[in-house]
């Protein structure tokens, strides 16, 4: 299956080692023209309102939001309230990607409408799988309105 300007995937990461590992992982099937980064909970606001230095990027929203929990500015939970009651993005595929292992957590992100929760394995092949499954489900598969 193709991948097309329509299937972005946003990733919302402050960790260096892990944002690598995340795009390595996608690259391995030919998404890594298809990605877009915020480092913070900021960042990623300002790329869903075209703000900021996301003020010329393309018009759509991204196909899924990988979203980690522990954020500078504005955390992950604050970024998902923003995103699901928002008419714009509510529609938006958000899976939590994030070491977080609180039930408090789990549950909070649920409530709030995220699509899938998961804890990013400390082992590095376990850790490359889980973000190509995610990809290829969400990217590929997964039918969105447009």
């Amino acid at each position: 299956m193709a991948v097309d300007n329509l299937n972005r995937i946003l990733i919302v990461e402050d960790n260096e080692n892990d944002l690598e590992l995340t795009i390595d992982a996608l690259s391995e099937h030919n998404f890594a023209n298809f990605i877009d980064v915020a480092r913070d909970g900021e960042e990623a606001l300002d790329y869903l309102y075209k703000r900021g230095k996301f003020s010329g990027r393309a018009n759509g929203n991204p196909v899924v939001i990988l979203l980690d929990l522990k954020l500078p500015k504005i955390n992950g939970q604050e970024v998902l309230d923003e995103i699901k009651s928002s008419p714009d993005f509510k529609s938006i595929p958000v899976v939590i990607l994030t070491s977080s292992k609180e039930e408090s957590d789990l549950i909070a992100s649920y409530q709030k409408g995220v699509n899938a929760y998961v804890v990013k394995p400390v082992d590095f092949h376990d850790f490359v799988d889980a973000v190509k499954n995610l990809g290829i489900f969400w990217a590929l598969i997964n039918e969105t309105p447009r």
